[in-house]
């Protein structure tokens, strides 16, 4: 047996260092190490270590009380373990190696996933699937019969007192352990184990205080399983033509062949009954009432000048406040505007590769995250782009088209990219791969695999066309989707192995009352809440698993704007076409026929509030004046590495604010900001013809260090701008 000392520690550690605190790789296997030769106190100065290696030992056991909390992999392969209860400590593990230990059994595996909230790998295969079903579904079913066999059997004492209460929770966990049968028999020592966790605080939550859940308790798990269909924003559909098409947001055009709008998600609102995707028409109506449209102008004006008032008020309250929190917009060192200026225009989206088609809507865009394990691969330049029947995948840099995925008969609103683990099997480690996921009118999400070229899979989401989709950007697996129908789904699509094979669980569903355009996480608890855009107002979600809320849920929270007091029958602002966050604290957003950007405090928005209320007004720190229309769901993006927002209008124009110390005398005034710089349309000339006037500008997306900024456009034009660097 080898003793554990400092000075072994560092000569099996790297980097090669003279401080325990920076080691981030151990190796300690084939020492002939018991639990009891691990000594505690020494090895938590490990405060660095991600991954150790202590295979090939007499393990039966893991040290109760050595917290470590920046281990990501742990070898215990062939080792002698026993109580897999005592690695529970390890809370940020995400791979484990358990291999040739004699005494574990399946419950052990299935105790091990439940355990360790982040473990994606179990002896070299992707298990996160498995083990959300587990911590999840299997759980909420666990619970309802835990609940069954209470409600049949017993009640609480009366008076409390802590001797009924002991004996009352022995006779209730030992009768739910006997009663609750639930799985095969293979796991019956898991499931007894988890129930009697269970049954103990199910019985301690009824005699604890209550916290207010965030949302209503609406099915129960059986109706969790079934997907249903979004809705997408069918309110076109009355306003429109029969012969308008699905388009995602854009206004109707007749001229779309394969969308009609109660397809397309987006399209479908910005569509009238006439308009078109013609180069410059504006007069288009949104989705739900046309007639919102013939006093647009008057009312916009109205609605601007009363909304500054609104907005004024509100920061004379807390007008220091306001300014403190937007002065810390910035953290990165550029404290000067960016240059932009146009590099590329591509007709990649075309109809049979038509250099006539100016009619394919595109409809979203993402910047390809940069790789986390090795650093580079220039996934900064890599944009991925949806129109029609096409995805492309396209280099900012030299403008060209590198890959080209197309689904016949399908039309893409949205997409969205994650990393999630590939395992490679013969005991390699997994790897980090960057996915797509994309969705449209056919209700189906499809993901890609670009690096090499692999479509992988496909699941139903909904029986309606897809809105939205949006990962959690700390857990990227799971995946959130927006449908026609009203409703937004969490599932787990998990890792794939190295054959692509993938298994996807459905974990939430949240009802709306209206169609989701854009969903958010906030950055620092993206597990806890979600906020989604919708065409009636702005929704906020409770997301957090593994509680006693059901898997069925309504909104939680309702947040409104100062603009909805000058709503009238017919003009209506409450659909939210423009969402994102600039902080980890500041949202941006837009809503349709108002001619400003919010910028609001999320935090300070749901501190405000008051009790149980189900609405709450959001905390506006300042607005950003932009362009007066009323073409509906021109979505804006935030650059929060840089502090810039930027927003396409109807004329092809790109509205860009860099938010810094500058704009305190605006905040303080209560005057809309104006924009750092209005981008206007390049005007690029069609070969053998004029100069295209300016489209709408229906999304666009800026990499973390905007070096390049695309604009998509109704028009079936993609534009790259590329920053100018300053000599």
């Amino acid at each position: 047996m080898v003793k554990i000392t400092e000075k072994l520690l560092l000569e099996r550690g790297s980097p090669k260092t003279s401080k325990l605190e920076e080691i981030k790789t151990l190796n300690l296997s084939r020492a002939g190490l018991k639990h009891q030769d691990l000594p505690v106190k020494l090895l938590s100065r490990l405060q660095a270590l991600e991954k150790w290696d202590l295979s090939g030992n007499r393990l039966q056991e893991f040290p109760r009380n050595l917290r470590l909390p920046r281990l990501l992999h742990l070898d215990l392969s062939d080792n002698q373990m026993e109580d897999v209860t005592t690695l529970e400590v390890l809370s940020s593990l995400e791979e484990l190696k358990m291999e040739d230990n004699l005494y574990i059994t399946v419950s052990d595996n299935y105790k091990l996933m439940v355990l360790l909230p982040h473990l994606k790998m179990y002896n070299g295969k992707d298990m996160t699937s498995t083990a959300n079903h587990l911590r999840y579904v299997y759980t909420q079913n666990l619970r309802t019969r835990i609940i069954a066999v209470w409600e049949r059997n017993f009640s609480l004492p009366d008076p409390v007192t802590a001797d009924k209460m002991a004996a009352l929770e022995e006779d209730f966990v030992s009768t739910a352990c006997q009663q609750v049968k639930f799985g095969p028999s293979s796991v019956s020592d898991f499931t007894k184990w988890k129930v009697e966790i269970m049954a103990r605080e199910y019985l301690h939550a009824l005699t604890e205080p209550k916290e207010e859940t965030a949302s209503e308790d609406l099915t129960d798990a059986k109706e969790n399983c079934e997907v249903t269909t979004p809705s997408k924003r069918k309110r076109t559909a009355s306003v429109m033509d029969a012969a308008i098409r699905l388009t995602p947001r854009k206004r109707v055009r007749s001229e779309l062949p394969a969308s009609t709008a109660d397809d397309s998600p987006r399209k479908s609102s910005r569509q009238t009954s006439s308009i078109r995707l013609s180069p410059i028409q504006r007069d288009r109506k949104t989705p739900r009432s046309a007639s919102k449209l013939k006093q647009a102008r008057e009312d916009r004006a109205q609605a601007r000048q009363g909304e500054a008032v609104g907005a004024k008020d509100v920061r004379t309250k807390e007008p220091q406040t306001n300014v403190d929190v937007l002065l810390g917009v910035k953290n990165c060192s550029n404290t000067q505007p960016v240059s932009l200026k146009p590099a590329h225009v591509l007709q990649c989206h075309s109809k049979g590769d038509s250099l006539e088609d100016f009619s394919t809507q595109l409809w979203a865009c993402a910047f390809q995250p940069l790789p986390d394990s090795t650093g580079g691969g220039g996934g900064s330049r890599l944009v991925a782009t949806c129109g029609g029947d096409s995805l492309c995948f396209i280099d900012c840099e030299t403008g060209m088209v590198m890959k080209k995925y197309k689904v016949p008969e399908e039309e893409f609103f949205s997409l969205a990219w994650s990393t999630v683990l590939m395992s490679r099997g013969g005991g390699a480690s997994a790897q980090h791969c960057s996915i797509l996921a994309a969705g449209g009118k056919r209700g189906l999400v499809k993901l890609i695999h670009p690096r090499n070229n692999v479509a992988y899979g496909e699941f139903r989401a909904s029986r309606k066309a897809l809105s939205v989709l949006r990962f959690n950007h700390h857990s990227g697996n799971f995946l959130f989707t927006g449908s026609y129908d009203n409703k937004i789904v969490m599932w787990d699509i998990g890792g794939v192995d190295s054959q692509y094979n993938f298994k996807v669980v459905q974990l939430l569903v949240l009802e709306s009352s209206a169609t989701p355009l854009h969903l958010c996480l906030p950055p620092t608890s993206p597990g806890t809440h979600l906020l989604a855009a919708c065409e009636e107002g702005l929704l906020c979600y409770d997301t957090r698993l593994g509680s006693n809320t059901s898997m069925k849920r309504s909104k939680e929270l309702e947040i409104t704007f100062p603009i909805y007091k000058k709503e009238d029958k017919d003009h209506k602002y409450h659909t939210i076409d423009g969402l994102s966050f600039l902080t980890d604290d500041i949202i941006a957003s837009k809503n349709v026929l108002h001619g400003s950007i919010y910028l609001w405090s999320w935090t300070r928005t749901r501190a405000k509030r008051p009790g149980s209320s189900k609405t709450v007004g959001a905390v506006v720190l300042a607005e950003l004046q932009w362009a007066n229309t009323e073409i509906p769901y021109l979505a804006l993006n935030t650059c929060p590495g840089q502090a810039y927002i930027a927003c396409g209008d109807d004329r092809g124009r790109l509205w860009t604010y860099h938010i810094t110390e500058l704009q305190k005398d605006s905040f303080q005034a209560g005057r809309p900001i104006e924009p750092t710089q209005v981008l206007e349309w390049p005007g690029p000339v069609r070969k053998g013809g004029g100069q295209v006037e300016g489209p709408s500008i229906n999304s666009l997306a800026m990499d973390p260090d905007l070096h390049y900024l695309v604009a998509l456009s109704d028009k079936n034009m993609v534009m790259v701008w590329k920053r100018e660097e300053s000599l």
